[in-house]
């Protein structure tokens, strides 16, 4: 069994999403559990505070050190236990990421709110800062629910046919390059002049798998395509219309030597 405690403070937030899905069912085959703490409940003031103005000015709040320590250290059911932050600055979570973290007992969740976590916390405490895209959601508590959806997934028994994890998109974590899954198609075979295609009704189970492979293929390298065109529109608007230094910086993105750490934004 794998114990899943997440921490923050909007507990109830989690009521519907844990009451569902493979996280409901694998909770009642006894597989997973998931327990929500409520972070205000490890303050010591009657205020309840959980956080407080940055050194050295700027914006926003940070969430303070001590209850959070207090939090992890109470929940906590030994010391290989995975303490997971969910931050702005955090490696990007993915399928390997997810296949790692199902091999613990327990997953400790912290989630990031208001403008970040003292950093005292990601260097002593956590284990992992993760983060599950480039993009800005109000806190860390839907990052939480992806994490938890996605680690689950790798427990025996939490879905019904294990052979399908294996077949999911970004599932083979060693990889070189993260493959998206082939599309998919059912009945009916038409459907306002569109035709499944042929490979896949032919009955030919070599074909069938062929055509798959290929498929995941170009389906990978169409979605990697548009994600450089993103970039390269990005680079050219901060460049007043794409200067030497944004020329520059895109072409190192596309070496490979792009910081994706950089500009991810969970829990702010």
């Amino acid at each position: 069994m794998i114990h899943f405690d997440v921490i923050s403070i909007f507990p109830e937030f989690f009521k519907g999403p844990f009451d569902f899905g493979i996280i409901r069912r694998g909770r009642e085959k006894g597989l997973i559990e998931t327990r929500v703490h409520d972070l205000r409940e490890f303050t010591s003031d009657r205020h309840r505070t959980v956080d407080d103005r940055p050194f050295g000015g700027g914006e926003g709040m940070v969430l303070k050190p001590e209850p959070i320590f207090k939090a992890v250290e109470s929940v906590r059911t030994s010391n290989q236990a995975e303490v997971v932050v969910l931050s702005a600055a955090g490696r990007s979570f993915n399928q390997a990421e997810a296949l790692r973290l199902s091999k613990a007992s327990q997953v400790i969740v912290i989630c990031g709110r208001y403008e970040g976590i003292d950093e005292r916390v990601i260097e002593h405490l956590a284990t992992a800062e993760l983060s599950i895209g480039d993009f800005i959601v109000s806190g860390g508590e839907i990052a939480a629910v992806v994490v938890v959806d996605a680690v689950a997934r790798y427990i025996p028994g939490v879905v019904g046919k294990e052979g399908s994890i294996l077949r999911d998109s970004f599932s083979d974590p060693e990889a070189l390059t993260s493959m998206v899954e082939h599309p998919h198609y059912t009945r009916p075979a038409e459907f306002r002049g569109w035709q499944v295609p042929e490979t896949l009704i032919s009955g030919d189970h070599e074909a069938v798998r062929r055509w798959r492979h290929e498929s995941a293929h170009e389906k990978t390298a169409r979605k990697q395509t548009g994600f450089v065109e993103i970039l390269r529109g990005f680079y050219e608007r901060i460049g007043d219309g794409g200067t030497t230094t944004t020329a520059h910086g895109f072409a190192e993105f596309q070496a490979g030597r792009h910081d994706q750490g950089s500009c991810q934004n969970q829990g702010r």
